[in-house]
């Protein structure tokens, strides 16, 4: 059983800056692609950002492209996502997901594909 856990949320200013970690529980994270997803109270969990397995392609959703950031290493089974610029509105609980995949160049956005997902980090982002 693959346990993935978020840490690094927290309150932070309107233009400021975040930084969040997944730590995954697992012998290796190589072979899963990795997403992050975010909820705000009383909206649908919502699509933030993806990345494959190796690392090489990431895919942001056009609300966070060039602020959001993410990345991984996969020697220390952690996935991060930097977030710069922060806006009242992306307040929300911050949803780490994992997906085993065999393709290296494999990433989604869509949340019914992950297998696995985090407890969540609460962000508030205030104005």
């Amino acid at each position: 059983q693959v346990q993935l856990v978020e840490s690094g949320g927290g309150l932070v200013q309107a233009g400021g800056s975040l930084r969040l970690s997944c730590a995954v529980s697992s012998r290796t994270i190589s072979g899963y692609a990795m997403g992050w997803f975010r909820q705000a109270p009383g909206k649908e969990r919502q699509f933030v950002s993806a990345i494959s397995w190796s690392g090489s392609i990431t895919y942001p959703a056009d609300s966070v492209k060039g602020r959001f950031t993410i990345s991984r290493d996969n020697a220390k089974n952690t996935v991060f996502l930097q977030m710069n610029s922060l806006k009242p509105e992306e307040t929300a609980v911050y949803y780490c997901a994992a997906v085993e995949t065999a393709r290296d160049n494999y990433y989604t956005s869509r949340r019914a594909e992950y297998d696995y997902w985090g407890q969540g980090t609460q962000v508030t982002v205030s104005s």
